[in-house]
């Protein structure tokens, strides 16, 4: 039975034999590291286990030894270094000569997912055998528990949206966004996915465009300062060739906010930017000004725009 636990066969594997030292291989001849003849100029350290693994992996791939053995060789070789993008991919090609059985193989990669959950080779390898399998039904619940302990994790927002887009899961997924803006309406990884699942689905229309903007309008509220709301809410209009002026709820929050002197640089470039485009240059001349002072590291980029007011 091939053993396919992560955490299992990390405890077995320290209190096995060498593979130099097990008759079963006793037919394959190592390939010594380093894979080449070149005196290295700073030498690695690696331990006995890991020569040991690693030049019979290499021996095996030269080979093209594809058999349940060399599938466990993998495993224990992906132990050592769950970053070898080599050794994932050569499992892959054990899997497919074999017609091994994916589920287990799906379970192992959830434990090392665990384990090492900002691990570029595993989520890769995942994704790979998802394509092989047809089977996406579990990603999503796997992401959330990657999420529940990182909510930035960009492999596993990345893997998320991968699955979405290629098997049009969206269903549920801005309830989701919602789940994680109400724990943390700081969490820009949140506001991305929200955008993106907006942009993948019904698009921008004015309508939604401005629902959207209502929507923000209560986050903005809580929390003034937060820059991913006021990325998300100056973001839809930009990237969709509107202005800010065509949404009344978007100006009378800035200038609600504005009148109860809530120092927030993100409210004061919005408003400088509804008063261009009201072609009032003066008052927002005036909101570069201060600016100056409350976004004291852009300064030379706010009087930069003071000067493009007088320039016009």
């Amino acid at each position: 039975t091939i053993n396919t636990n992560y955490f299992i066969q990390s405890n077995l594997s320290m209190a096995e034999l060498l593979y130099r030292d097990r008759p079963e291989w006793n037919d394959i001849t190592p390939i010594p590291l380093p894979y080449n003849d070149r005196e290295p100029v700073v030498q690695i350290m690696y331990s006995e286990r890991f020569k040991d693994v690693y030049s019979y992996m290499a021996a095996i791939m030269k080979n093209k030894e594809y058999s349940e053995r060399a599938f466990d060789l993998t495993t224990d070789a992906i132990l050592l270094n769950t970053a070898n993008y080599t050794v994932w991919h050569y499992r892959r090609e054990i899997l497919r000569e074999l017609k091994l059985d994916l589920a287990p193989e799906m379970e192992y990669t959830r434990s090392v997912i665990a384990d090492q959950p900002k691990n570029y080779q595993v989520w890769h390898h995942r994704r790979c055998i998802i394509e092989m399998s047809g089977d996406a039904s579990k990603e999503l619940q796997l992401t959330e528990e990657t999420l529940d302990k990182d909510a930035k994790n960009y492999h596993a927002w990345d893997h998320r949206q991968w699955v979405l887009n290629q098997y049009a899961m969206w269903d549920g997924e801005l309830d989701y966004v919602d789940e994680l803006l109400t724990k943390d309406l700081r969490n820009n990884s949140a506001w991305n996915q929200r955008y993106f699942v907006i942009n993948s689905t019904v698009g921008w229309s004015k309508e939604t465009v401005e629902k959207e903007l209502e929507y923000t309008a209560d986050y903005i509220s809580k929390a003034p300062n937060n820059e991913s709301s006021w990325n998300y809410a100056t973001g839809i209009i930009k990237k969709n060739s509107m202005k800010y002026t065509e949404f009344l709820c978007f100006t009378d929050l800035c200038r609600r906010l504005h009148q109860s002197n809530v120092p927030s640089p993100f409210l004061m470039s919005a408003l400088a930017e509804i008063y261009i485009e009201e072609e009032n240059s003066t008052a927002a001349s005036n909101i570069f000004e201060k600016l100056k002072e409350l976004d004291s590291i852009r300064a030379n980029y706010w009087s930069y725009r003071q000067q493009e007011l007088t320039a016009c």
